[in-house]
């Protein structure tokens, strides 16, 4: 169970849980995918993507501070920020001795991604972001009332109730419960910290910074925004491109995982050959 300790003088130390995936030839020295996984979430999510993607890259899948395996808890009054996990993935790549890499990420992933290409131009060879929010992430009215539910009543029936919008209403039982049942794991002192803070984001500026080529996926239902909304802003990333796939999810990573993962391997293919 590998994991790395990182220490900054602007967070607490935490331990950080990564898995390595990397089915390349052994005689190769392949190119490196940093996956960032969304709120609520963990490195396990994605399951999908690995057979797709390692077979050609070394994959390095993390669990964001607060999440998953790495050190369990944010306190709940924790001035979180969306540069908190940059640093901290920056500091783990620095680690493992990998200088540059593609960056995919899904969900509030996503959202983050964009920022962290926009700081570390010279570090992110190509940026995928799938299901992801606008730049401005406008929460701040649903703040009051989602602290007080998920303090009162935990995460699952928050997690249940919201992912059918999550996953499209074509995703087999079986999957909807296992999403379920793994976002609920998630200690509620997480969400909390991050349920207080997120409505502080606006990315907008860092958007014309990104410098290296980059893909958006949505599908045509998203609840995350229209496709002519999704559109708006992808535009401002200067070398990006926007793929709409059919269905009505915005956890298009989730839902729609092979298309997404088999549309990636193409796009990091050509922007390498750039």
């Amino acid at each position: 169970m590998p994991k790395a300790r990182i220490a900054s003088d602007a967070a607490p130390e935490v331990e950080l849980h990564y898995e390595i995936d990397d089915f390349t030839d052994p005689w190769k020295k392949p190119d490196v995918v940093l996956m960032m996984h969304g709120n609520l979430e963990c490195s396990t999510s994605w399951y999908a993507w690995v057979p797709v993607l390692a077979r050609h890259f070394k994959v390095i899948r993390p669990d964001m501070r607060g999440y998953g395996q790495s050190t369990p808890a944010l306190p709940a009054d924790y001035p979180w920020t969306i540069d908190l996990p940059i640093d901290d993935f920056i500091n783990l790549m620095d680690q493992l001795g990998i200088d540059k890499f593609h960056l995919i990420a899904a969900k509030i992933g996503g959202f983050i991604a964009r920022r962290f290409a926009a700081r570390f131009p010279d570090r992110v060879l190509s940026l995928t972001v799938i299901g992801t929010p606008p730049p401005i992430y406008d929460t701040a009215a649903r703040v009051e009332s989602l602290t007080k539910d998920i303090s009162e009543n935990g995460i699952e029936p928050w997690a249940r109730r919201t992912m059918t919008g999550r996953l499209g209403k074509n995703f087999p039982s079986d999957g909807v419960e296992w999403w379920i049942q793994m976002m609920a794991r998630t200690p509620v002192s997480s969400q909390l910290c991050f349920v207080k803070n997120i409505p502080k984001a606006d990315i907008t500026a860092d958007l014309p910074r990104i410098k290296c080529p980059t893909l958006v996926i949505t599908t045509e239902g998203s609840a995350l925004g229209s496709v002519d909304a999704m559109r708006k802003w992808q535009v401002m990333i200067p070398n990006s491109r926007l793929l709409v796939l059919p269905g009505d999810s915005y956890h298009a990573a989730a839902s729609d995982a092979d298309a997404c993962a088999e549309a990636t391997l193409k796009f990091i293919r050509q922007a390498s050959a750039i």
